[in-house]
This record gives C-alpha cells, sequence and structure tokens, in this order.
C-alpha cells in the first residue's frame, strides 16, 4: 500500500460517529471506555479534544474547522479504541513500529504534503488532528502497512473479508466497553457507532516497504 493511500486510511477513521442518546448508569465512572481491561479516562479523551480545538481557534479557518467537527468527543474516542484493537492485531502478528520507521514515514508525508506547515494544516482540516497528534497517525500508518504485508492482504471482497475478519475478532477478545454517552461499540464494523468503515476497502496487497530504525 503507498504511503498517501495509507495516509487516507487513517482519515476515513475520524469520520463522525451520529449521535447516540446516553442511557443507563454508567459502569464505569470517569472512564469514556474499557478496552482489554484498560480504562481509557474521560480526561484523556477530553484532553485531545482540547488540543483539537486549541489548534482550531489558531487557525485562519476557525469557525469552519470548529463547526466540520462538532462531534469531536466521539471522533476522538473512536480512533483512541480502533488504536488499541490495530495495536493487539499487531501484538498478536509480532509487528511494531520503531521511532525510526514512524519519522521516515512522516518525513515521507510531510513531503508529499509540501511541508511540515501544510502537512499540520491539511490533519487538521480534513481529520481533526492536533500537531501534537500527527505522530499517532503515522505510526497507526506504519502499522496497518505492516499488518496488511503480513495477512497478505489484497484489495479484494476476499481480502476485505479476511482484514474485517481479523480485526473484528481481536475486538471481541478486547471485550469493548463504552460509556453509554458516547455510544457503543460495534465489533462487526470495529466502530463507534452505526457509520462504515470505508477505510478497510482501501487496504492494497502491496504495504509500502519501510527500513527498521532505532
Amino acid at each position: 500500500m503507498h504511503r498517501r493511500t495509507a495516509l487516507s486510511v487513517s482519515a476515513a477513521l475520524l469520520a463522525a460517529a451520529p449521535l447516540l442518546a446516553a442511557c443507563g448508569a454508567e459502569p464505569h465512572p470517569g472512564a469514556a471506555a474499557v478496552v482489554g481491561g484498560e480504562r481509557i479516562e474521560v480526561s484523556s479523551l477530553q484532553a485531545q479534544v482540547r488540543d483539537v480545538r486549541s489548534a482550531q481557534e489558531a487557525s485562519p479557518q476557525a469557525a469552519q474547522l470548529i463547526q466540520a467537527t462538532g462531534d469531536l468527543s466521539r471522533e476522538k474516542l473512536n480512533v483512541m479504541i480502533f488504536d488499541r484493537v490495530v495495536d493487539k492485531v499487531a501484538e498478536e502478528n509480532g509487528i511494531t513500529a520503531s521511532r525510526g520507521e514512524i519519522q521516515q514515514t512522516r518525513d515521507e508525508f510531510t513531503k508529499q504534503s509540501g511541508g511540515a506547515e501544510q502537512l499540520a494544516a491539511t490533519l487538521l482540516q480534513q481529520q481533526g488532528v492536533a500537531p501534537d497528534q500527527i505522530d499517532g497517525v503515522v505510526r497507526r500508518t506504519v502499522l496497518m502497512n505492516k499488518i496488511a504485508a503480513k495477512l497478505s492482504i489484497a484489495n479484494t471482497p476476499d481480502g476485505q473479508k479476511k482484514l474485517m475478519d481479523v480485526f473484528t475478532a481481536a475486538s471481541k477478545e478486547l471485550d469493548i466497553d463504552v460509556n453509554p454517552r458516547f455510544g457503543a461499540w460495534d465489533d462487526a464494523k470495529i466502530q463507534l457507532g452505526t457509520f462504515t468503515a470505508p477505510w478497510l476497502r482501501q487496504i492494497s496487497q502491496e504495504p509500502a516497504a519501510v527500513e527498521a530504525g532505532a
């Protein structure tokens, strides 16, 4: 999978989930979700949201950016949970992302975007990613590239079903429990809420080779 495609894969993860009514008592007070027995604290989620809002407010397009990411808490929680599913699949397949790989891939994204400032502006505008969250996007991309390579995932219906089955199995094993105020996690779609996962259809059979680094 080419890295330009890989970046768009991560972009689709940030689509806003539909509003879902909160119901019932919170089984884990203070937690936005519990994934694999580990809590994602509401405070951690709020910190990510604040980082994005601060970056948006500093932009000349502040009003438009904020309006476009009105449901930012659910968007960020969706990504935080999905990252843990990716981590589980990667761990099960002996896959890691070194600092060198992340830096090399980020450098290539920067070059493709026309510079660091343009990359940051694009990610903020299109994906609701704050500057200090870019490495997380890049890391996810590196891991997804390697997972696709390890599992020989092709951009075909059979390949996509194989990938979906692997991630669904990992998601179920993590026993993801979301605070009702943020909605519910769908193991089958590997998403928070009811929207689809278009990123799955963008995985190709040729992930870009990256030299391991320190």
